[in-house]
């Protein structure tokens, strides 16, 4: 099994959900987010005022998945959240991690 980690815009999560539950795949984790990469925040203006807000907000996505489903569900991720044909700077992340046992509570 392997967990799906995926950073993503907290627009683009709506499109994400979508796409993956026209493939068959709901089951899902979804948290917020606080943080930057390579576009090292963004400057804003309050008041007359300009300021750097250093942690932007994204939306972290998370889902258990069988090894054979692994390319499918990379690939609805990416394509349901780029920015256009071929992306932008932030828009997010897709981490792929093993999964050793899971556990019923």
């Amino acid at each position: 099994m392997i967990l799906i980690q995926a950073i993503i815009q907290p627009t683009k999560l709506s499109n994400v959900q979508s796409a993956l539950d026209e493939a068959g795949f709901s089951d899902t984790i979804v948290g917020d987010a606080l943080g930057y990469g390579r576009q090292r925040g963004q400057t804003a203006l309050f008041r007359g005022n300009e300021y750097k807000i250093d942690l932007l907000r994204k939306v972290t996505f998370e889902m258990v998945i069988d090894d054979d489903d692994l390319e499918p569900v990379v690939e609805i991720i990416r394509d349901a959240s780029r920015t256009g044909t071929e992306g932008q700077i932030g828009d997010g992340k897709i981490f792929v991690l093993p999964v050793a046992s899971v556990i019923d509570i």
